[in-house]
C-alpha cells in the first residue's frame, strides 16, 4: 500500500522579456514603427495558432462499432478468467470512435512544472517523449495483437500542502499551463488525461472548471480518491475517498459533453489501492459515452502489487482495468524490480488495458 507524498508544484512564474530602446534617430522612426507592426502581426499569428490547438475540433464521423470484434477483444482481456467476473456482464457497447479495447493506452503521469510528481515533468519534454515512445514500442512488442495509444496524464488540479486563497489546499493549474500540455500531446500524437485532486474542495465544484477541455475529442479524465478529503482533514494526513455517487456524477457530466459536442467516448480513470478509497463500487453506472477504467495505483514489489490488484480491481469488476508502474517506488523493496510489460500481461487477470508510468 502507499500514501503518496504531497508534492508542491514548482512555482509557476511567467518570464518577462524586457525590450530596450536603442535610441533610434528621428529619421528611422518610420522604419522602427513598421518593424514593430510586423512583430505584432507575427505575435498575433502565433497566438492564433496556439488557440487553434486548444479549441474543440469539428465533429468527426466515426465508423460503426464492430461489436463482434469488441466482444472478442474483451474476452481476450479476461485472460482466461473462469469465475464469470470478466468480461463484465451487461456493460453497454461504446459509441463509435472508442479507443478501448481496440488499443492499449500507455501514459506518462505527472505535472510538467514539477520534477517530483512523476516522469511527465521529471525530464525535459523532448527527452520525456522519447522515453514514452520507447515504452510504447516495448508494449507493442510484448503484445503485438494490441496497438498502443500513447498518452500524457497531466495533474491539472493538484492537492497542495498550503491552504491557498480559498483554504481548499488545492493548486489549480492556469489555462496557459494546461494548454501547453494539450499542444505537447498533439505534437506527440498522444491523447491527454487531465487528473483532478480535489483536496478540501469537491468534484462537483472542480470538474466544470475544466469545461473548455472536456469539449476536446482527445482530452480524457482522471480522478484521484486519495486526495478527496473529508471533514476538513488536510491532504497527506490520511487517504481520502470517493463514493459511487461521486463517480456517477463525473460519468454523467462527461457523457453529456460527449453527446453535446458529438465526441468519441471519453476514457474515465479512477485510481484505487485500498478498499475504502471507493465505496459502493457496485452502484457505479456505465454509459456508452464513457469507458471506465479502475486503475490499480499502488506501488511496491510484485507480490504486493499482485495482491492489491486482486483485492481491489479484479474482485470489484466495473468495466476496464488499469495498472500503474513506478520507475522508483516499485524498486525500493526487494526484489528491487519494476514489472516489465511481459510480466504484467502474464501475471494479471484481467489484463490491464490502461498502463500508467510515474
Amino acid at each position: 500500500m502507499k500514501l503518496k507524498n504531497i508534492i508542491l508544484p514548482a512555482v509557476l512564474l511567467s518570464a518577462v522579456l524586457l525590450l530596450s530602446d536603442c535610441g533610434q534617430k528621428n529619421s528611422s522612426a518610420a522604419s522602427t514603427s513598421t518593424t514593430k507592426d510586423t512583430a505584432k502581426k507575427d505575435t498575433a499569428k502565433k497566438d492564433t495558432a496556439k488557440k487553434a490547438d486548444t479549441v474543440a475540433a469539428a465533429p468527426v464521423t466515426y465508423p460503426p462499432l464492430d461489436k463482434k470484434l469488441y466482444d472478442s477483444l474483451m474476452k481476450r482481456l479476461a485472460h482466461g478468467d473462469t469465475t464469470g467476473k470478466w468480461p463484465v456482464k451487461n456493460a453497454p457497447y461504446p459509441l463509435p470512435g472508442a479507443i478501448l479495447p481496440f488499443k492499449r493506452v500507455v501514459a506518462f503521469y505527472g505535472n510538467l512544472s514539477a520534477k517530483k510528481m512523476g516522469i511527465l515533468g521529471e525530464l525535459p519534454p523532448d527527452e520525456m517523449l522519447t522515453k514514452l515512445h520507447g515504452e510504447v514500442k516495448h508494449w507493442e512488442k510484448a503484445d503485438p495483437q494490441t496497438p498502443v495509444q500513447p498518452a500524457l496524464h497531466y495533474i491539472a488540479v493538484v492537492a497542495a500542502g498550503f491552504p491557498g486563497k480559498d483554504n481548499m489546499y488545492i493548486n489549480r493549474m492556469p489555462e496557459k499551463k494546461i494548454d501547453s500540455a494539450v499542444r505537447l500531446a498533439k505534437r506527440a500524437h498522444a491523447i491527454l488525461f487531465l487528473d483532478i485532486q480535489v483536496a478540501l474542495s469537491n468534484i462537483r465544484a472542480e470538474l466544470p472548471k475544466l469545461e473548455k477541455y472536456w469539449q476536446m475529442p482527445n482530452v480524457h479524465c482522471g480522478i484521484d480518491p486519495e486526495f478527496a478529503m473529508h471533514d476538513g482533514i488536510h491532504p497527506g494526513k490520511k487517504i481520502g475517498s470517493y463514493d459511487a455517487a461521486d463517480v456517477n456524477y463525473v460519468s454523467a457530466y462527461l457523457a453529456n459533453e460527449v453527446r453535446k459536442y458529438h465526441l468519441p467516448p471519453k476514457i474515465f480513470i479512477v485510481h484505487r489501492f485500498t478498499r475504502k478509497m471507493l465505496t459502493n463500487y457496485q452502484n457505479i453506472k456505465l454509459h456508452p459515452e464513457i469507458q471506465f477504467v479502475m486503475d490499480m495505483d499502488g506501488f511496491g514489489p510484485p507480490d504486493l502489487k499482485t495482491g492489491t490488484y486482486r483485492d481491489y480491481v479484479y474482485h470489484d469488476p466495473v468495466q476496464f482495468t488499469g495498472f500503474k508502474l513506478f520507475y522508483k517506488n516499485d524498486s525500493w523493496l526487494p526484489p528491487h524490480h519494476m514489472l516489465t510489460p511481459e510480466e504484467v500481461l502474464k501475471m494479471y487477470k484481467p489484463q490491464p488495458i490502461y498502463i500508467q508510468y510515474q
